[in-house]
């Protein structure tokens, strides 16, 4: 496939030495305004891919099967159809709303007819580490629910909840499952304006979503005018709910009159969309090779997923997360091209689709252009370009039995303080979608900062010295590899605090009992592939397997990760569930006991 060259950075040097001047170009160019933050199935991700294919070409590495990018496709909720409807009974009168002025249908929604009564269920939030439950005493079964965004104590330092932050359960996907759990028909979503006075009450814009997940829920925005309206019928509104809220932190959920419910349409059409990893590939002597890799999609202008929501619809750059491991794997490819022949090959990679839930190194692992069993080691680069005190976050350390003391090596030589802690089945990277595949695999990370998803990660606050320093230790790393004369050896890692059940950048983690599945982020469209199963896990100890879909949780339909988080959240160490999954289409009952996370 032809490629357009973008850019050409004149200033580049063509040696092998790493340099902080050519390694902040790329983020610099990666993050600017022309690539409008990356979204996977834009034409600015197409125009990033282009640039790392050409300098991929630059650089003198090879094209596999005679192109630079490996095509797969998405699932894209790309417009809204005609005849989107919402009308509100309020008060026996029928009131018909209009269309983007009044309500508006989002891009995770379903398509189909519902209506129903109404109840309002304050954040829409069930979180039993926190002891709040906005479902507590209202039953949603076969209703409407009218939600609020964000939750409660929003910028309360103190709150037990995330304060100035936001935890997942402000995140829109994870109200959705909640409600679903809950048996809601269908979602009114509110914007809770009280606790952003400064901000207009305006509808999102409808926006591409890209990903394989099916919500299961018709979910409408509604303006604040109508939900008070709605509200009034109980003789309350959204600003004394909230301030009620966050003064003792009790939900102010209700169940609206009988006689008021909702009746809406939804209508989204669904396309598929062509995306591309970007592949660059430098022989060795043999067929073995070590893959460098990163992610260069970002948030595109955040919506959903962006951790400032009132400056969701601006520029998310994502200058951290990820143009600085992007910028890394192709001033890699540079200095290990001019490095001279190696006896094994490397294998650079940046991958499409990891915002979206590792769906380009999921691809990738289950379409490998070269052998998966000839790849001796996987390094991954996931924000590294904000050094603090020369600290670095190494998972993986111990899933290669060589691993250990080549990386203390390295990080001696360049002077960096290396957190070896990390076993590598933390946090949902892409080196997850090989760690499954059984392949030894290293983790490098800088650590979260206030920018984190947010408009304001920026190429400016990237520690680009040191990031090259980094930069170094892999190159020496990955070059000891490379000419070691014993490969590494798979070493299964024990199950961690989060116990491995991830969805996109958030964690199933930290509270909660323990099930023992790795998701594959890749598919299927409902319900969640098993792309591994921990030994000795309950999941295991039940008989599940890699390659089981889970569609069933404790009498609970599951479609997607979502659903799987929040059904296994609202269980204790101990429970018994009786898990239903398809294998090879056809159902498996089986009871599962669930167990403390280890």
């Amino acid at each position: 496939m032809r490629f357009t060259v973008v850019l050409l950075l004149s200033t580049l040097v063509p040696a092998a030495d790493l340099s902080p001047k050519n390694y902040l170009a790329h983020v610099k160019y990666l993050s600017s305004p022309e690539l409008k933050g990356r979204m996977t199935g834009s034409p600015e991700l197409e125009k990033a891919a282009a640039y790392i294919a050409h300098q991929f070409h630059s650089a003198g590495l090879k094209p596999i099967d005679g192109s630079y990018l490996q095509e797969f496709e998405v699932t894209a909720h790309t417009a809204l159809g005609p005849g989107n409807k919402l009308i509100l009974v309020i008060s026996q009168r029928l009131k018909e709303l209009s269309e983007s002025r009044d309500f508006a249908p989002l891009n995770l929604s379903t398509n189909g007819e519902t209506q129903g009564p109404i109840v309002f269920a304050g954040y829409g939030i069930t979180a039993a580490e926190y002891h709040y439950d906005d479902y507590q005493k209202i039953d949603a079964r076969g209703k409407v629910v009218l939600l609020m965004r964000h939750e409660p104590q929003e910028f309360d330092e103190k709150s037990i909840f995330a304060g100035k932050n936001y935890t997942m359960h402000s995140e829109l996907a994870s109200k959705v499952a909640n409600a679903k759990l809950h048996g809601a028909a269908a979602i009114l979503l509110v914007n809770d304006l009280p606790n952003h006075a400064g901000d207009d009450d305006r509808l999102d814009p409808f926006t591409p979503a890209m990903g394989t997940e099916d919500y299961g829920l018709p979910v409408v925005q509604i303006s604040v005018k109508w939900a008070n309206e709605l509200l009034a019928t109980a003789k309350k509104d959204l600003a004394g709910i909230i301030e009620g809220i966050d003064k003792d932190l009790k939900p102010r959920s209700l169940d609206l009159p009988s006689d008021d419910g909702a009746r809406m349409t939804v209508n989204v059409t669904i396309e598929k969309r062509a995306v591309h990893n970007v592949v660059g590939y430098l022989p060795g002597e043999t067929k073995e090779y070590i893959i460098l890799g990163a992610h260069y999609d970002h948030l595109g202008f955040g919506y959903e997923h962006s951790l400032a929501p009132s400056l969701a619809g601006t520029i998310h750059p994502g200058a951290d997360d990820n143009a600085s491991g992007t910028a890394g794997v192709i001033e890699l490819a540079r200095s290990i091209a001019h490095s001279g022949k190696h006896k094994r090959g490397f294998l650079f990679l940046c991958f499409a689709g990891e915002e979206e839930g590792l769906l380009g190194s999921a691809y990738f692992a289950n379409h490998p252009l070269e052998p998966l069993g000839e790849a001796d080691a996987m390094i991954n680069m996931d924000m590294i370009g904000r050094l603090r005190d020369k600290k670095v976050y190494v998972g993986g350390i111990t899933s290669g039995s060589t691993f250990q003391p080549i990386v203390e090596k390295a990080a001696k030589d360049y002077g960096l303080n290396d957190d070896l802690t990390g076993s590598g089945v933390d946090g949902s990277s892409d080196h997850t979608s090989f760690l499954v595949k059984g392949v030894p695999t290293l983790f490098f990370f800088s650590g979260l900062h206030s920018d984190y998803h947010k408009p304001s990660d920026t190429w400016d606050k990237i520690n680009a010295e040191d990031a090259v320093k980094l930069l170094g230790e892999i190159d020496e790393i990955a070059l000891t590899l490379a000419d070691a004369s014993d490969r590494p050896t798979f070493v299964r890692a024990q199950p961690t605090g989060h116990g491995g059940e991830t969805s996109g950048s958030s964690t199933a983690g930290g509270y909660g009992p323990y099930f023992g599945s790795i998701p594959d982020f890749g598919g299927p469209p409902k319900g969640v592939r098993f792309s591994d199963v921990r030994e000795g896990s309950p999941a295991a100890k039940a008989g599940f397997k890699a390659g089981d879909v889970m569609v069933e949780f404790d009498g609970k339909d599951i479609a997607n990760l979502y659903d799987f988080t929040y059904a296994l959240r609202q269980h204790k160490p101990g429970d018994t569930v009786m898990v239903i999954v398809l294998r090879d289409g056809i159902p498996v009952e089986k009871p599962v006991l669930l167990t403390k996370r280890p």
